[in-house]
């Protein structure tokens, strides 16, 4: 099995906080990712396929077909927003780290795998010292 990765990048901001608590309670248990005025990151997305080389085509999956199912599937729809407000697949999500890979891999998944190929992991680099790796 072979595998290939491409490297995505987008802004977007977001609030962490549980509804029902208080700003306080929330302080508690997220610390200064609950300012009530949420905060932004620059991510780094990166996409990894796993399968076995087509003989036809030479690749496991064209880099130019995983950037346009990237790009139209998750980028266009998260780029420059507020993940709490904005982003409909997280509506009703806390939006930590965890849960955004976990998003973005229900998005991607079911464009990518066929029979010869699957997603393999996506990892999401949230600061320069912080990233979540998800396998599914």
């Amino acid at each position: 099995m072979i595998y290939i990765t491409r490297k995505f990048h987008f802004s977007a901001s977001h609030r962490l906080y549980k509804e029902g608590f208080s700003d306080e309670e929330n302080f508690k248990k997220y610390g200064m990712c609950s300012n009530p005025n949420g905060h932004g990151h620059n991510y780094i997305l990166e996409v990894t396929v796993g399968g076995e080389v087509d003989p036809e085509t030479a690749f496991v999956l064209n880099l130019k077909e995983l950037k346009d199912i990237v790009q139209t599937s998750l980028i266009s729809k998260v780029d420059h927003k507020n993940l709490n407000l904005d982003v409909d697949f997280m509506k009703g999500i806390i939006p930590s780290t965890e849960n955004i890979v976990i998003q973005i891999w229900n998005i991607i998944k079911p464009l990518i795998d066929n029979g010869q190929r699957k997603l393999h992991s996506i990892k999401l680099q949230e600061t320069e010292n912080n990233y979540v790796e998800y396998k599914g």
